[in-house]
């Protein structure tokens, strides 16, 4: 039987790779990669504490949550496009200011 301490490990493990990955990798779409795993992480454990406290609480949050982070893909990514367009490269060393 899985209890909130298994999902609570696999949360902290799924957060740790991301932010192992947006802290390692100068890519800024494995970067968006790693802030969407760690979103995700948080989110499996406000289902895994909702589930086993029997409140609807964090699973109303984890739809908030998962409409933040919609919202950050879609602006993150146009930044990606534009950036790209402007300077043809996307290397985050790189990119310092954001004039227009």
């Amino acid at each position: 039987m899985l209890t909130v301490t298994h999902y609570t490990i696999l949360s902290a493990l799924l957060f740790a790779i991301g932010a192992i990955t947006v802290l390692v990798r100068r890519n800024p779409l494995i970067m968006f990669m790693g802030i969407e795993l760690m979103l995700n992480a948080a989110n499996l454990a406000f289902v895994a504490y909702s589930h086993f406290l029997s409140d609807m609480g964090g699973q109303v949050f984890v739809f908030i949550v998962l409409t933040v982070a919609a919202a950050e893909v879609a602006v993150g990514l146009a930044l990606v496009v534009a950036i790209f367009r402007a300077r043809d490269n996307v290397d985050v060393d790189e990119i310092d200011t954001l004039r227009g």
